[in-house]
């Protein structure tokens, strides 16, 4: 997805002089393209990612589209109060992208894992989120945030794979569902998708009509959208690579709880700080609950306690 989105943000770049590009000595095999053709639209800051946000701050007040490049890790909690007091402050279209979402960087350890990114990043009311799926989706979501005059984090995943059935679409405030079965809903959070998907497919073979709904906007808020798929199903099941505290799952269950959908809830998520744990996002998942398998499993012994 990262490769897919430098190429797009480059050709962006050519269409809209005001594209800066900043980095936190990060990107390198992805970024030269870019540096190459804009040298003059290209900072690399060092490792100084607050020094990055204040630089970005400062560039949108003049009137440019700066686009902040790291770690998802770095670029959203060691800026934080940066991030809140400087383009959320003066609603300056900064684009905050954070590379690597959940446990895309498995083998570098939990310093390197966003499991609490869109969390605190949802405790800021006046900056969009944006976490898309696969490739495709990431290019679209580009295309539609970059006029937007207020800032926004995009979550950006490492892995190339295509959503199957998703196409590229992707809309703010809004939702993408794949299948219409009204037993559960599966709900994912950006690159989770595929994952949710496999595990639909796992509950139709146990007769489970399944709905995937995947959300790649968190804000603006898809509420009414998942509003009616929730209330169209007995269960929901929320899937992320992220703690399940502030994460997508307590995006439904607000939803839920202020729409007064009658479904009940199953979050699969991370709920401790997996200290020690590294290996691929694959095995991590496996490990902690949030393969295919798993979330199928879960969706079973939901509907059996039912």
């Amino acid at each position: 997805m990262r490769a897919a989105f430098a190429s797009a943000l480059t050709r962006l770049a050519e269409e809209d002089e005001r594209v800066v590009l900043l980095t936190g000595d990060l990107g390198f095999m992805v970024w030269e393209p870019f540096a190459e053709r804009f040298p003059d639209r290209f900072l690399n800051v060092g490792v100084a990612e607050q020094n990055m946000i204040g630089l970005a701050t400062g560039l949108a007040e003049a009137g440019l589209r700066p686009y902040c490049y790291s770690i998802a890790t770095f670029a959203s909690l060691r800026p934080y109060e940066f991030v809140r007091n400087g383009p959320i402050l003066h609603q300056l279209p900064v684009r905050i992208v954070g590379v690597g979402a959940g446990l895309d960087y498995g083998h570098n350890g939990v310093t390197h894992y966003a499991l609490e990114d869109v969390a605190v990043m949802r405790a800021q009311p006046d900056i969009s989120i944006v976490a898309p799926a696969d490739p495709d989706q990431a290019v679209a979501a580009l295309r539609e945030v970059h006029e937007l005059p207020g800032p926004t984090y995009l979550r950006i995943g490492k892995e190339p794979g295509v959503v199957p059935g998703l196409e590229g679409r992707f809309r703010l405030g809004g939702i993408e569902t794949i299948g219409d079965g009204g037993d559960a809903v599966v709900v994912a959070l950006g690159t989770m998708a595929r994952d949710a998907i496999r595990a639909a497919e796992l509950l139709r073979e146990s007769g489970v009509d399944t709905t995937v709904a995947i959300v790649s906007s968190v804000r603006p808020s898809p509420a009414e959208e998942l509003s009616d798929v929730l209330q169209r199903a007995d269960l929901a099941v929320t899937v992320e690579a992220h703690y399940v505290d502030g994460g997508i799952g307590s995006l439904v269950a607000e939803v839920i709880a202020e729409h007064g959908v009658d479904c009940r809830l199953v979050r699969c998520g991370i709920r401790e700080m997996p200290r020690g744990l590294t290996g691929s996002p694959d095995y991590l998942k496996g490990r902690l609950g949030l393969d295919a398998e798993s979330i199928a499993d879960a969706a079973l012994r939901a509907l059996e306690r039912a």
